[in-house]
């Protein structure tokens, strides 16, 4: 199992942890199944009223889609599978609110959870950055979700620049994405309390007021991943190609 879920039955709050520490939280196919399993669980379960998920360990939350898994691609430039496309909850039709605790990094695929969660909490230490352009790959729907979480240019800078910078948490927390820092030890209690209060409200204008706030960006978040797997299948170097860059990549970064 790559997930760890459990439940408060008093609070009616589930707490969802990818659970790949030494992997650094990628997701695999595995862990793609167990969360597509898990939010279809909780849409059913009316005794889940609210949720939190985060990573095990403090070096990353997640670091999206684990190089290691195949993903076997339709030979036509017209169709592309995405295996994170269904890893979010809102891709699985749940519209109980969802808070991320970010603990560590939080690069590239990871934001497909981060942009279908309702609200987001960072330790001090976490980091955000997108590597896809520095590995000759275009950042579509990551840059798309992050689009509708922050200020335009900050997301512009974070997805042109790759890994050679990384946002601070503080950064993330003054430009929107964040909407508390904790120390990394109250991380989890914090995400929790929040999703606590919530879930002692009637769940019913709960749900309503999670469609409203995402009816008021879902028409141009639409339109703008329709056009992404066409960019990605334009803009995508070869896959030897990109793995080279891989292999060649510098450790150094910076922090801003």
């Amino acid at each position: 199992m790559s997930l760890r879920t459990a439940f408060d039955k008093e609070t009616g709050v589930a707490v969802v942890t990818l659970d790949r520490p030494a992997r650094h939280n990628a997701v695999d196919l595995e862990t793609v199944g167990e969360l597509r399993a898990a939010w279809r669980e909780f849409r059913s379960d009316d005794s889940v009223r609210a949720i939190v998920l985060t990573g095990a360990g403090d070096k990353a939350f997640c670091t999206g889609i684990d190089r290691d898994a195949d993903v076997p691609q339709p030979g036509s430039p017209y169709s592309m599978d995405d295996p994170l496309l269904s890893v979010g909850p809102k891709a699985n039709d749940l519209w109980k609110p969802v808070i991320a605790a970010v603990n560590g990094m939080a690069c590239g695929g990871a934001f497909y959870l981060l942009g279908e969660s309702e609200f987001v909490v960072a330790a001090e230490h976490a980091t955000f950055f997108d590597p896809h352009t520095t590995y000759g790959m275009v950042s579509a729907y990551e840059a798309i979700l992050m689009a509708q979480r922050m200020p335009l240019g900050e997301v512009a800078r974070m997805s042109l620049m790759g890994t050679a910078e990384r946002v601070s948490a503080r950064r993330a927390y003054e430009t929107g994405l964040v909407s508390e820092l904790t120390s990394p030890e109250d991380l989890l209690a914090a995400a929790t309390h929040a999703a606590e209060v919530i879930a002692s409200y009637p769940t019913e204008p709960v749900q309503g007021t999670v469609r409203a706030l995402w009816a008021a960006k879902e028409a141009a978040r639409t339109q703008a991943l329709s056009q992404a797997p066409h960019l990605i299948a334009l803009g995508n170097l070869p896959p030897e190609r990109q793995a080279g860059l891989f292999t060649g990549r510098g450790s150094g970064f910076r922090v801003r």
